[in-house]
C-alpha cells in the first residue's frame, strides 16, 4: 500500500476574463451585442432587465475593453454599443491557452464551395461605406455569399473608397443604387452601415436578419480627400473586421481569422 504523502497543488485562480463574461445580465448583453450595435433601451428590452442594471454592466463591459461605445451620428442622442469581437477572440484564445496548449489554433477553415447566403449592404449615399463593404465581403466570400449594397441618397462614388480598397488588392467598380430599386429582391441578411440609414430603412421582403454597425462617415473628418483619406482606412480596416465574424454566421463554417492591417 502507498504510503507517501500527496503533496497539495494549489487550485489556479479562475481567469478574470470567465468572470467578466460569467455574469448572467452580462452574458446576454455580450449574446445581444455579438449579433448588432444597439442602444440602450433595446437591450434594455432585450434582457427585460432594470435600465439601471443594464448600465451598470455594460461599464463593466466597457471597462475591460469589450465594449465600445459611439454617439448617434443621426439623432446625436442616442449611444450604440459596440462588441469588439476581435478582443474577445484574443481574450478567449488566452483563457484556452491557460487551460491546455492546444486549445490555441491559428487554423483558417475552408469556405463552402456553394452560395450559402445573400446580404444587403446599406448607408446613405451608398458612395463610401456600403459599396466598401460589398467590395470587401465579395472578396472574403469568394462567390459563398451573394452580396449588394444600396443607399437611401445615393451620391457618386468617393475617390477615397476607390483608393482605399485598391491597398486591399480590389478595384471598386461600384454605380450608386437607389434602396428602393431592390425592395423587390429578398437578402438573407441587411446590415445597415450609418445611424440615419437604420431609421428610414424601408420594409424588405422575406423577413431578412437585420443588423446595425455604426460606423461614422469617413467624410465627415474634413471637406478635402486628403484630411478624409485615414478615415477611409479605418472604415476600411473595421469593415474587414466585422467581415471576418460575419462570414461564420452566414455560412455555418469555423470563425474567419482576420487580417489585421496597421495603418
Amino acid at each position: 500500500m502507498y504510503g507517501g504523502r500527496v503533496s497539495a497543488t494549489r487550485t489556479p485562480e479562475l481567469p478574470p476574463f470567465v468572470r467578466l463574461v460569467g455574469d448572467p445580465v452580462r452574458w446576454r448583453l455580450l449574446q445581444a451585442l455579438a449579433g448588432s450595435d444597439l442602444r440602450v433601451r433595446e437591450l434594455v428590452d432585450s434582457l427585460d432587465q432594470p435600465q439601471n442594471l443594464v448600465s451598470y454592466h455594460l461599464a463593466k463591459l466597457r471597462a475591460a475593453r469589450l465594449v465600445t461605445a459611439r454617439r448617434s451620428s443621426f439623432s446625436g442622442r442616442d449611444t450604440y454599443y459596440h462588441l469588439d469581437l476581435g478582443r474577445w477572440a484574443e481574450e478567449w484564445a488566452d483563457v484556452g491557452a491557460a487551460l491546455h496548449p492546444g486549445l490555441r489554433s491559428d487554423v483558417v477553415p475552408p469556405l463552402p464551395d456553394r452560395t450559402c447566403g445573400s446580404v444587403l449592404f446599406l448607408c446613405t449615399g451608398n458612395s463610401g461605406r456600403s459599396p466598401m463593404a460589398e467590395a470587401l465581403l465579395r472578396h472574403r466570400g469568394a462567390g459563398a455569399v451573394e452580396v449588394a449594397s444600396a443607399g437611401s441618397h445615393p451620391r457618386p462614388l468617393r475617390p477615397n473608397a476607390v483608393r482605399v480598397m485598391a491597398e486591399y488588392g480590389i478595384e471598386l467598380e461600384h454605380q450608386p443604387t437607389h434602396v428602393d430599386a431592390l425592395r423587390h429582391r429578398r437578402f438573407d441578411w441587411v446590415i445597415s452601415l450609418c445611424d440615419k440609414v437604420r431609421e428610414v430603412c424601408p420594409e424588405l421582403p422575406g423577413h431578412p436578419t437585420m443588423v446595425h454597425w455604426s460606423l461614422p462617415d469617413p467624410e465627415a473628418t474634413g471637406a478635402t480627400d486628403a484630411v478624409t483619406l485615414p478615415a477611409y482606412r479605418r472604415t476600411a480596416a473595421e469593415l474587414e473586421r466585422r467581415i471576418g465574424y460575419l462570414l461564420p454566421r452566414i455560412t455555418g463554417s469555423a470563425p474567419a481569422r482576420v487580417i489585421r492591417r496597421d495603418r
